[in-house]
């Protein structure tokens, strides 16, 4: 008979084929697949960048300190990161998971780390006299600039409200786009970059957002709730982390809870899953000279895990230009 408490957390198979690269990561999150077949992610529970080789090789890449969540390239070459500040942690039968707010948090922060020296810089901690409660995940557009959410944090008795900005890798300009939004987590383009999508976390469900102009959004009256068109939601149990876009506009979602990559058709509607062994799988990125190699956070375990994927996944703007 199986361990209950690993039954809460392992979701039950088939699982989808798939190959585990590395193991023994601190709740990992954010990969980026480097232009040198090498792939980075987040250790959020370490405040560390690790860089893991083909071979299943790791080694910190640099030092953030907090919470680094979700990462991407900028124009420049250097590596962005949301860091959302940190978790407490809870810990059980060799599994990981945040749990809330933790004892020393002092907010959360945006980013700048040089791979070749391991110099990390702080771009911004607050908009317009508001602290950046919980930065989350980010994109770059083609013009440069980077939306990203701010999941905010939970507390005992109470939750931030969420945010999504639009900022410039120089740190000149930052500006609220979107607020308020149910926990924002995951946040990608469309191929012509026509549309932002951004994945709640706890109601499960995905709004897309009609781009004017770089960082301007066009939002809708009520009775949205955040100015989104309501995108998808599941009549599964689900919550949903990071998202990449696939090279035809299908939006794939790390899912957690569920446990797996859901794929949303956002034109019909139609849904597809891939069930992975962990019952938080938190983010995915592509690579590969094709664009099929996904490669996907296995957080609660720890793993990095590789999946030849269907369909080519988007290219995104700047990923060959990381000065590695």
């Amino acid at each position: 008979m199986k361990n209950p408490s690993l039954d809460s957390i392992v979701p039950p198979g088939p699982y989808a084929a798939h190959d585990i690269v590395c193991t023994g990561l601190r709740f990992p999150e954010g990969p980026v697949a480097l232009p040198d077949g090498s792939v980075l992610v987040v250790e959020i529970e370490r405040g560390c960048l690790t860089r893991i080789q083909p071979d299943g090789a790791a080694s910190v890449a640099a030092q953030t300190g907090g919470g680094p969540n979700g990462a991407a390239v900028g124009p420049d070459g250097a590596i962005y990161v949301c860091n959302n500040g940190g978790f407490e942690w809870a810990r059980g039968d060799g599994l990981l998971r945040p749990a809330g707010q933790p004892a020393d948090y002092r907010g959360g922060s945006i980013q700048r780390v040089d791979l070749r020296t391991g110099q990390v810089d702080t771009l911004y901690d607050a908009c317009d006299g508001h602290v950046l409660a919980g930065p989350n995940d980010l994109v770059f557009d083609h013009h440069g600039g980077f939306y990203f959410t701010c999941n905010g944090k939970r507390r005992p008795r109470e939750a931030d409200r969420g945010g999504v900005y639009y900022a410039l890798p120089d740190g000149s300009s930052i500006r609220e786009v979107i607020f308020p939004i149910f926990f924002p987590n995951g946040v990608g383009l469309s191929p012509a970059e026509d549309l932002l999508y951004v994945a709640e976390t706890e109601t499960g469900r995905l709004w897309a957002f009609d781009i004017v102009a770089p960082g301007q959004l066009r939002l809708l009256p009520y009775p949205s709730p955040n100015g989104g068109r309501y995108a998808f939601g599941s009549s599964h149990y689900q919550r949903f982390d990071s998202l990449k876009v696939e090279q035809d506009g299908r939006v794939c979602v790390a899912t957690l809870s569920r446990g797996g990559i859901t794929t949303v058709d956002p034109d019909g509607g139609n849904e597809t899953f891939d069930a992975l062994d962990d019952r938080m799988v938190t983010n995915l990125c592509f690579g590969g000279d094709d664009m099929r190699t996904a490669w996907i956070t296995l957080s609660s375990t720890g793993r990095l895990a590789r999946m030849r994927w269907p369909r080519p996944g988007l290219k995104l703007n700047f990923q060959d230009l990381a000065r590695c």
